[in-house]
């Protein structure tokens, strides 16, 4: 009984997280319609800093750190063996 109380908890929190994510996105897109209809040139100006930004952003992001996640996976396996 106690584990479907907890099951009923998470899928409370996920529909949460997912409302508010939800929330954040249509909040980023109002800002970024508001700063492109009322400050276009500004927009304009920095479009090749944002472009700039956003490959070592992508990188960390897409990479996640390069924490080499397949490496772990490999010396685990190497310990089961041994």
């Amino acid at each position: 009984m106690a584990v479907h109380e907890h099951i009923e908890t998470n899928q409370n929190q996920d529909s949460w997280l997912t409302r508010q994510r939800w929330i954040g996105y249509a909040a980023l897109t109002a800002i970024a319609y508001y700063l492109f209809t009322e400050h276009r040139q500004h927009v304009i100006a920095y479009l090749p800093f944002l472009f700039l930004a956003a490959c070592p952003l992508m990188h960390m992001f897409m990479h996640r750190g390069h924490h080499h996640r397949h490496d772990d996976a490999n010396h685990e396996q190497q310990e089961k063996k041994s």
